[in-house]
């Protein structure tokens, strides 16, 4: 099942306040960027993270979810309506985060 742009709209909405938020539409579902790196994405109208240390400090009950068939568990984030918490989540992650790899 592919996300809705109703749900991207209202993630995208939540995460304002942070400056360099963009995505980036992939087989029906949305990768997220923060400041130019993959934080995680949307996926059937789920927010899903890459659960690195400092996430999985954040979210310590975290469910871990498949975004996809045959792709790596991500970290699902149910606090989507506190826009606070996606802040800090999202802040909290940003060092650990891989930088994007250049292209050829």
């Amino acid at each position: 099942m592919a996300s809705s742009k109703e749900y991207l709209q209202f993630v995208l909405g939540q995460l304002s306040d942070l400056e360099e938020i963009t995505y980036r539409a992939m087989m029906g579902e949305f990768i997220i960027y923060y400041r130019g790196k993959i934080i995680g994405g949307i996926y059937d109208d789920r927010l899903l993270v890459k659960p690195v240390k400092s996430a999985i400090q954040y979210i310590p009950t975290a469910v871990y979810e498949l975004p996809y068939e045959g792709a790596k568990e991500m970290l699902l984030v149910d606090e989507v309506d506190n826009k606070d918490f996606l802040t800090g989540l999202f802040n909290a992650m940003y060092d650990e985060l891989p930088m994007p790899k250049a292209k050829k």
